[in-house]
Formats: structure tokens, C-alpha cells, sequence
């Protein structure tokens, strides 16, 4: 209500009352007013009914909530289901206009201050985690693949000649087919063991831009956030390098947000040397649901012409998540979850380490990777080809999610493109691991729990090899119902196949 509103209320209930009332809606305005003012993101959260008045406020401004409204047009924001009105906040319109992806749309102003305000609170969030120099970005309702496609899309107008991208190879299969999507060749740069870690190789990568000339290679596609034992890319040699030869450089930075490592990677890349974009997913970073990304970039005319380059119109469901979400942690929250990560990654390791020993196996050593870790399964690969996708499965059966087993030798064919070694960016690596993650938002339960699951399923594997082994076992005798369990059918192996790749 206004003051005129409060005012007529005085009327109806005594005054005394209605000015408390008024005072305290005040004070959810406040926060309203220094969120608009400042486009920063509040230090401390904001309770839920802030937020609610926030987004009402912001709904009715757009033409499909105007009382009397008449709407002649194709597109009027009509909903059939009340339901799915109530689930968007009656935010209909979408975001941008059909030349570019933040412009403001003219039947939607509350949408668009939507827009414009989570893009200057992801900006906001991006400088906090790391990259301070960061000049312009904006949400982008594609997950990751889809929005490193746009990146190389825009390029391809500034760059009439190239045909070929550079890319360090990380074995994931969005990140590859982003570039066969856009239409360009994708030249692998096999990685290179230095102890127990995968790394960049540089010199392959410069002979690489040599031998096919830089005005014919669209960019070099590196990455920060991956699985190990690979880790992220040398980025500041890499951004070197594209400053030298005058090459464009697109990073993906997937879930690296959450890393201060990353971010730093980042950061000092564009500071010695030349990174356009870079590329990272809201599901990953921000606990909202998939089909969001950020783009950012250091050059803010750049990044404006990605957006220009978004055909049409665009779900506003992702940042209107990623909004609500911000305004809800605060940035003391946010980086509270980014501690706490951290945390969870040490307590992760030592809890892995301790147990890999127990086993015989032993934690790799890769210390350039902030987020995950990956444990040696040397026993199991020399006693049985199938057990370690045995274990994989075992623990899918158990409903541990985001563990991968990685065996040695598999062969896999992506966009016509052949992969020995699939899923250990490389062709040999020189055993079979188990790869596990301290993503942001993970507890200590959820540590505490995948080590007795995976205590219990490395026993049970064990056990089930040694009897295979002994030609005198009886399988009829000594069943034990909870290694049944664990033992997936075919059903379960293919899916937990599936999931993993």
C-alpha cells in the first residue's frame, strides 16, 4: 500500500496501529530501494516475504498483470494453468527482445528490471568470488554447452577465416560437441602426465597454432573445472599465448565459480594475457535448477554482442531462480557456502585417503585440482577386467550419485570423433580410478555416508572376486542377502553405464 492507503486505513484502525504497520513495510522498501540503487548483492539474505514483495512489485509491471489490460497481439503472456503462472510469479514476457537477449522488453518492464538486476548481482558475485576485473556479463537460459556454441557463434563473424578450435582435451561431452555444433573442426591437444596429474601441454599447443596459422583458428577452448587427475588448464600460459599470436581464447569454466583456485586462474590470465569469455553453469555454481549460464568477459562491447548474437526472446526461469536464490543467501551466505566447500574438500580427502589405504589403493596427488579427487583401483583392474565398472555399479545401486569409476581402455565415439581412454582425458593412463567431488553445498553427512557405501562395496567386490577365484567354491553355499543387493542386474549396470558417461 501507499501512503494514501495507510492513510484512508487510519480511518478503520487506530492510527497508532497502521503507522507500526506502515513503518515496518518501510523497512522491507529500504532493502528494496538499496538493492536498486547499489544493483549489488545484499550482504546479509533477505527473509522470504521480502522477497515475495519484491517480486509482486516487479510482476505487476509487466502488461499481462495491468488490470483492463487488452492484449491484440501473438504474444500477450497468456497462461492457461493458474499453476504454472503461480510457479513463474506471473513473469510471462521472458526477458530481452528479439535483437538481443538484455534489451528492455516494452510490454514487460518488471521482467526486465529482473534482468538487469540479476545480471548485476551475478556480476557482483563473480567479482566477490575471484575475478575482479570482470566487466560485463548476463544470464543466459542455455546450460554451459549450449552457451559456449553462442561464444564461438559470435566469433565466427569477427573471424571469417577460421575453421579450426584449439582445445586441450577434458573429457566431457558437451564442451566437445559445443564445438561441432557451431560448425568448427576441434583440434585435440592430448594432455601430458606430470606425476599422478594431467596438464597442458604448451609446446604442442603453440606448434599446433603454428602449423595451421592463427587467422585460421577461431579460438583456444580451454578449462578450469574438470575431474581428476586432470586439472585445470595453464591458463596464464595459454592467455600468453593467444595475446602473442592474436587468437581469441574462450574458457569453460563450468563449476569453477565455487573455486578461489579457478577464479584466480582467471583473474591472471586476463592480466598477462587475453581471455574473451568465459563460461560458467548456474546449476553447479548457485544450487538452482539446470538451464542457466553465465557469460562474462573482460571487454563489456564483446560481451554485449554475444547477447545481441541470442536469437528471439528467452526464458526468464533462470534468472528469476538465480535472483531469488542471491537475495536469499546475501553475499555473507554465499561465501560462507564457499568456505564450507572448502572445508568439505579437505575432510573429503583425508576421509578418502584413509580409506583408499586401507585397501591397498592410495589417493592420487593432483594438488592443482580445487574440487575433485580421484583414488587409485589398481587391485581390482589386476584381478578382474569388469570389476571396477562392478563397483561403479554397486555404488549407483546404493544410490551414491556423482561418484565415476573410470576403467582402463574404453573406447568412445563422440560427433564421429574417436576417444581412447573416454572419461581419463587420455589415451593411457596408467590406471583404473574412482573420481568423487566436494561440490558447494555438500555436508559432512554426505562425506560420512559415501565412505561406508564405499567400504561396504569394495568388500563386497573383493569378495566376489576371491570366490570366482577358488574353483572349489560352492555358490550355493554362504548367500549373504546384502551382497545380493549390491551385485546389479544388467538392468542397473546399463544404467549406471548411461549415467556415468
Amino acid at each position: 500500500m501507499n501512503r494514501e492507503s495507510f492513510a484512508a486505513g487510519e480511518r478503520l484502525v487506530s492510527p497508532a496501529y497502521v503507522r507500526q504497520g506502515c513503518e515496518a513495510r518501510r523497512s522491507h522498501e529500504h532493502l528494496i530501494r538499496l538493492l536498486l540503487e547499489k544493483g549489488k548483492c545484499p550482504e546479509n539474505g533477505w527473509d522470504e516475504s521480502t522477497l515475495e514483495l519484491f517480486l509482486h512489485e516487479l510482476a505487476i509491471m509487466d502488461s499481462n498483470n495491468f488490470l483492463g489490460n487488452c492484449g491484440v497481439g501473438e504474444r500477450e503472456g497468456r497462461v492457461a494453468s493458474s499453476l504454472v503462472a503461480r510457479r513463474h510469479y506471473r513473469f510471462i514476457h521472458g526477458i530481452g527482445r528479439s535483437g538481443d537477449i538484455s534489451a528492455v522488453q516494452p510490454k514487460a518492464a518488471g521482467s526486465s528490471l529482473l534482468n538487469k538486476i540479476t545480471n548485476s548481482l551475478v556480476l557482483d558475485i563473480i567479482k566477490l568470488a575471484g575475478v575482479h576485473t570482470v566487466a560485463n556479463c548476463f544470464v543466459v537460459p542455455m546450460a554451459t554447452g549450449m552457451s559456449l556454441t553462442l561464444c564461438f557463434l559470435t566469433l565466427r563473424h569477427k573471424r571469417p577465416k577460421a575453421k579450426y578450435i584449439i582445445w586441450p582435451r577434458i573429457d566431457q561431452k558437451s564442451c566437445f560437441k559445443s564445438m561441432i555444433t557451431a560448425g568448427f573442426e576441434p583440434v585435440v591437444i592430448e594432455n601430458v602426465l606430470e606425476g599422478d596429474e594431467l596438464r597442458t601441454d604448451l609446446k604442442a599447443v603453440e606448434a599446433k597454432v603454428q602449423e595451421l596459422g592463427p587467422d585460421y583458428i577461431l579460438c583456444i577452448h580451454s578449462t578450469t573445472s574438470c575431474f581428476a587427475p586432470r586439472v585445470p588448464d595453464r591458463l596464464e600460459e595459454l592467455a600468453v599465448i593467444c595475446a602473442n599470436y592474436g587468437i581469441p581464447h574462450i574458457v569453460n569454466n563450468a563449476y569453477g565459480v565455487q573455486s578461489s583456485k579457478c577464479m584466480h586462474l582467471i583473474q591472471q590470465g586476463a592480466r598477462v594475457g587475453r581471455i574473451d569469455a568465459f563460461v560458467q553453469s548456474l546449476d553447479k555454481n548457485f544450487m538452482v535448477p539446470v538451464g542457466g549460464a553465465i557469460i562474462a568477459g573482460f571487454n563489456d562491447s564483446f560481451i554485449q554482442e554475444i547477447s545481441k548474437m541470442y536469437p528471439g526472446r528467452a526464458s526468464a526461469s533462470p534468472s528469476l531462480d538465480v535472483l531469488i536464490t542471491l537475495l536469499s543467501l546475501g553475499s555473507n551466505g554465499y561465501k560462507k557456502l564457499l568456505k564450507e566447500r572448502k572445508e568439505m574438500f579437505s575432510y573429503l580427502s583425508n576421509q578418502i585417503k584413509k580409506l583408499s589405504e586401507a585397501y591397498n589403493e592410495r589417493l592420487l596427488h593432483t594438488p592443482h585440482n580445487p574440487i575433485s579427487l580421484a583414488v587409485t583401483l589398481k587391485t581390482l583392474d589386476e584381478h578382474h577386467d569388469e570389476a571396477v565398472t562392478q563397483l561403479g555399479s554397486m555404488l549407483f545401486t546404493r544410490q551414491v550419485s556423482g561418484a565415476r569409476v573410470v576403467p582402463l581402455g574404453s573406447v568412445q565415439t563422440v560427433s564421429g570423433y574417436t576417444f581412447r581412454g573416454f572419461m581419463s582425458h587420455t589415451n593411457n593412463y596408467p590406471c583404473a580410478y574412482l573420481n568423487a567431488a566436494s561440490a558447494i553445498g555438500m555436508k559432512m553427512q554426505d562425506v560420512d555416508l559415501f565412505i561406508k557405501r564405499l567400504d561396504k562395496c569394495l568388500k563386497a567386490v573383493r569378495k566376489e572376486q576371491s570366490k570366482e577365484s577358488d574353483d572349489n567354491y560352492d555358490k550355493t553355499e554362504d548367500v549373504d542377502i546384502e551382497e545380493m543387493a549390491l551385485k546389479p542386474d544388467n538392468v542397473l549396470l546399463d544404467a549406471y553405464q548411461d549415467a556415468s558417461s
